[in-house]
């Protein structure tokens, strides 16, 4: 598969996140569960078919092709643009968040992320992380309407490695531009 990766894109890595709980349970009136630990990493540790190392859904059986969401910060900018508020990607609960490539477009693809100094790390894109009612409590009223098209992708690692804050190289089979 990584033989067939050769469009590439500069992407920035602006935000990582491996919760070891699910927060987003009961109703979104009651609010978020606390976090049992710091959640924003500047690194994070991929096995394939597992997904990330200390997350929630790291060996998951009921996540299977979802263990890692992907979404792009161009489609939360929208987002809050049309909602005339402010959008905080953590509030999505997505694991990475890249900046500079149509994240959308990776449903039912393969793609690989690097970062400097270290190896690709493949994945392959499935189906959509859609919102949830969610949303419109954690990230702003009117996001879970907002999101829809924008809500990321869920995927899994299809090798082990490593992923950084910071530049990052998008490797695609056809190119992903910003729409």
């Amino acid at each position: 598969m990584a033989e067939d990766l050769r469009v590439e894109t500069p992407v920035e890595v602006v935000l990582l996140l491996a919760s070891p709980r699910h927060r987003y349970e009961g109703r979104p009136a009651d609010g978020a569960l606390p976090a049992d630990g710091p959640e924003l990493r500047d690194r994070i540790e991929l096995r394939a078919g597992l997904g990330i190392v200390g997350d929630r859904y790291f060996a998951a059986r009921a996540h299977v092709h979802a263990t890692v969401t992907v979404i792009g910060v161009e489609g939360l900018e929208e987002v809050a643009r049309s909602l005339g508020a402010a959008v905080d990607p953590a509030a999505t609960r997505r694991n990475v968040v890249l900046r500079g490539a149509d994240v959308e477009a990776l449903r039912g693809e393969p793609f690989s992320l690097q970062v400097p100094g270290e190896e690709p790390v493949l994945f392959r894109g499935y189906r959509p992380a859609n919102p949830c009612a969610w949303m419109d409590h954690e990230v702003a009223p009117g996001a879970f309407r907002a999101m829809r098209g924008r809500g990321g992708v869920r995927c899994d690692p299809e090798s082990d490695g490593v992923l950084t804050l910071g530049p990052a190289v998008l490797r695609t089979t056809r190119p992903v531009p910003l729409p």
